[in-house]
């Protein structure tokens, strides 16, 4: 389940990932996509993953096929969990998003409050 938390505004973004993604959790979360990046040039999004955060095989391949036809949209994303294999991912995946101009950083739990500030601070439009 995806759930969009109160704190997003404008094109900063914040949502929840609980259980297993279904394609029609993942067709939502594009279409609310799909509005922020019709509206904003760039746009930030803070994702908290909890422990049995996971995707089906066509939620995930939905999702990469968005990602990869809208990457120039991203600003920045703050991953946030409790995962040691979250964090290692996240490392890997920043130093390649750099060079298409996406700052990425992994956040613990206790960090959730940092992390929202770093999406929010310096914001593109």
């Amino acid at each position: 389940m995806i759930k969009e938390l109160s704190r997003s505004y404008e094109n900063n973004l914040a949502f929840e990932i609980n259980g297993k993604v279904s394609l029609e959790d993942e067709k939502s979360w594009i279409a609310r996509l799909d509005v922020i990046t019709d509206e904003y040039e760039k746009f930030n999004v803070m994702i908290v993953l909890s422990e049995n955060a996971s995707w089906g095989i066509e939620a995930g391949l939905a999702d990469i096929k968005w990602i990869s036809q809208h990457m120039n949209k991203f600003n920045k994303i703050a991953i946030v969990a409790e995962s040691d294999v979250w964090k290692w991912l996240i490392k890997v995946d920043s130093f390649f998003a750099k060079f298409i101009g996406i700052k990425e950083l992994y956040f613990n739990m206790s960090n959730m409050d940092a992390a929202w500030e770093w999406v929010k601070k310096d914001n593109q439009k």
